[in-house]
């Protein structure tokens, strides 16, 4: 069985909590599942197996809290093993894959595959590409124009120096995440769109200086393919 483990962050402290979960053996509901697959299938999102057996946890340097019954990986990538992205404004990124393909530039149309998740929320996952389907039932990736302002600021960042094929986790400030509700890329499902805003935007909680914790978003990202227009 492989395992491919995902990391969050807390308001608090950072915890390692749900695997990735295959795209045709989804998790259950139960956020501390573990995910299998058998030797049959073919479509893994991010194609993260090609890590599973290299990487057993990308973790934060922080313990994860009392809480937790998620047992310690066995290895762990501390945060100063990610790297702030320069002249980003704050973006810093853990590439998981080096990609072999060409560097986007702006103007060109990106595809990309995408986990999301918030600091906030111990880590909930938001949205994926990986749940909106075509016709076909195979998984749509988010297509937009690098440098457009269709994304939000953080993708841009994080994809402008990526290779087609690369893999990257990257976490969002606040500064370069959801600045309004019309920012790409939205969950598409009503509930997960009034989560996500209510927390980034609730005007209690900003009053009270948690806005650094509440907007900063966590993606894992695959750029899939550059078209140049």
């Amino acid at each position: 069985m492989k395992t491919i483990i995902e990391c969050c962050v807390t308001a608090t402290a950072p915890r390692v909590c749900a695997p990735l979960p295959y795209t045709k053996y989804p998790c259950n509901n139960n956020m501390l599942a573990t995910c299998s697959a058998s030797s049959s299938t073919t479509r893994r999102p991010f194609s993260l197996s090609l890590i599973s057996t290299t990487l057993s946890a990308i973790v934060f340097s922080l313990p994860p809290p009392p809480s937790s019954s998620f047992p310690p990986p066995s290895s762990k990538f501390p945060l100063s093993q990610f790297f702030e992205i320069p002249d980003s404004g704050g973006v810093k990124a853990l590439d998981l894959l080096d990609g072999s393909g060409q560097v986007p530039s702006d103007g060109d149309q990106v595809a990309i595959h995408y986990y999301a998740r918030l600091a906030a929320k111990q880590g909930w996952r938001f949205d994926s590409t990986y749940d909106h389907k075509d016709d076909n039932g195979d998984p749509n990736p988010f297509v937009f124009v690098l440098g457009s302002g269709k994304a939000i600021a953080g993708i841009d960042v994080a994809v402008r120096s990526m290779k087609v094929g690369g893999i990257r986790r990257v976490i969002i400030p606040p500064s370069l995440g959801y600045q309004n509700t019309s920012q790409e890329p939205i969950p598409p499902n009503f509930f997960d769109r009034q989560r996500l805003f209510t927390t980034i935007f609730n005007p209690t909680r900003l009053a009270n200086g948690e806005g650094s914790t509440l907007g900063t978003v966590i993606f894992d990202i695959e750029l899939v393919s550059v078209r140049h227009l």
